[in-house]
């Protein structure tokens, strides 16, 4: 789905969370597309041309999430909770830190050993003896309710990442679960399938799955 018409899909569902609406859990792949978050100065971080991107095949969009620049593609699921922090008693960095460590049970199901860093916002693992991220986050509140989330590497070409500086974050690595596992890689189905149980003891009022759409 591309990276607009999911996050008008957000819009939609937030509007109904906030007015008492079932919290929803969105599910998806995009085109390849280049975000920014809504900090100023983030055109820095990334390292090629709007002609060179659309050569390349790649949209870039400003979003209103927080965070700096980061990509999404194919291969890459990308979880939108849209949940009420208030009905499960978290702040915004509660919120953050428990998707963080959603995603390292999940990769821990998956036999990916995982962890987060102090310094940066994100999920981390050891890939080949250096620090890589295999999981984004960025998200935005409003009137209480989360919208944006979580990017997982799942089998997404890394390539795509040479056109950024990932996160605004210089000398950092980026990698995937088929980069860690190689030929003992789950595929995107039993990924999927494992993040949501990890949503689900997290957040057991949400109802889920709930996918945006496909790729």
């Amino acid at each position: 789905m591309l990276y607009r018409d999911a996050w008008a899909v957000q819009e939609a569902v937030h509007g109904e969370v906030v007015e008492g609406g079932a919290e929803r859990l969105l599910l998806v792949e995009h085109p390849p597309v280049i975000t920014l978050g809504r900090r100023a100065g983030q055109m820095k971080n990334v390292l090629q041309t709007l002609d060179g991107l659309g050569k390349a095949g790649v949209e870039l969009v400003e979003s209103d999430r927080g965070g700096d620049v980061t990509f999404h593609g194919p291969g890459q699921l990308v979880a939108y909770p849209i949940v009420r922090l208030n009905d499960h008693l978290l702040s915004v960095g509660g919120y953050v830190h428990r998707l963080e460590k959603i995603v390292i049970a999940t990769l821990a199901d998956l036999g990916v050993g995982a962890s987060k860093d102090q310094c940066a916002v994100g999920v981390w693992t050891n890939d080949g003896g250096q620090l890589a991220k295999v999981c984004a986050i960025g998200v935005r509140i409003r009137k209480g309710v989360t919208m944006h989330g979580l990017a997982l590497n799942v089998s997404t070409d890394l390539s795509f990442f040479n056109l950024i500086v990932p996160c605004g974050l210089k000398g950092r690595a980026v990698t995937s679960i088929a980069k860690l596992l190689g030929d003992e890689a789950p595929p995107m189905d039993v990924v999927k399938a494992a993040l949501v149980r990890r949503f689900e003891e997290a957040f057991a009022k949400v109802p889920l799955p709930s996918e945006a759409a496909g790729r």
